[in-house]
């Protein structure tokens, strides 16, 4: 791994690989709760990869985890917790808009505010700056919508006076390695509203895909109806 940089500053990815490390060992039996729990602490404690190498040195993993890795997956959880700063840390919308959308940054927390208009921050095909992130969210007479990605856990702390927090997703898990996203804050006669939605991509992709079996069918029905114009004579005896 990396015993010739011990003091090289590890990333919230490197953490989560050892983490996940932990996740199987314990399924496996090779610790118990108690060893586990220590562990991991101690991996989301680390900051350097001498911290972290020992965690798992005596663990079936093709000897000690290489923390040192090329880039990950595009799209995967672990390449889009960037660190960092965030691209946008505030939305105003007063008897206006704003729209936070595309590919952007998420900051560990980003507070916007709304009167007399509305906001809508999409996180589909966001970034984040840590795993853990805040949206504080203040509408007066406006509106918010937060839009999350399928994996994404969401947890909604608002307090609503004539208005109120969307929390129909709370309590969904989220996948290994996916950010948190903590929506708190203030509506009164307004709304916080949050939806889960599939990133435009994969929205595409999934419209090619039944576009494609729907032509496919069309072209099967087209070759039984040929094929049954040319039977030759006396097959239905």
């Amino acid at each position: 791994m990396t015993e010739e940089l011990p003091e090289l500053r590890a990333s919230d990815a490197d953490r989560e690989r050892v983490a996940e490390i932990l996740r199987e060992a314990l399924a496996e039996g090779r610790l118990d709760m108690e060893e586990f729990g220590e562990r991991l602490d101690a991996t989301y404690k680390a900051r350097t990869y001498g911290e972290l190498t020992p965690i798992t040195r005596d663990l079936p993993v093709a000897g000690t985890v290489n923390l040192v890795k090329g880039p990950e997956p595009d799209g995967s959880w672990a390449s889009r917790i960037t660190g960092g700063e965030g691209t946008s840390s505030l939305g105003v919308a007063v008897m206006s808009g704003f729209e936070r959308k595309g590919r952007w940054t998420v900051p560990r927390r980003f507070n916007c505010f709304a009167f007399w208009g509305g906001g809508e921050i999409d996180l589909r095909e966001a970034n984040f700056a840590d795993r853990e992130v805040v949206i504080n969210c203040v509408a007066i007479m406006g509106g918010i919508n937060v839009v999350v990605p399928p994996g994404v856990e969401v947890s909604t702390r608002g307090i609503g006076v004539m208005g109120g927090f969307d929390q129909r997703e709370d309590g969904i898990p989220g996948d290994p390695g996916a950010p948190r996203v903590i929506i708190t804050g203030f509506a009164f006669w307004g709304g916080v509203g949050v939806e889960r939605k599939l990133p435009r991509a994969e929205r595409r992709r999934l419209r090619e895909e039944r576009r494609q079996e729907k032509l496919q069918g069309k072209q099967r029905q087209a070759l039984d109806k040929h094929g049954s114009h040319h039977r030759p004579y006396g097959d239905d005896d």
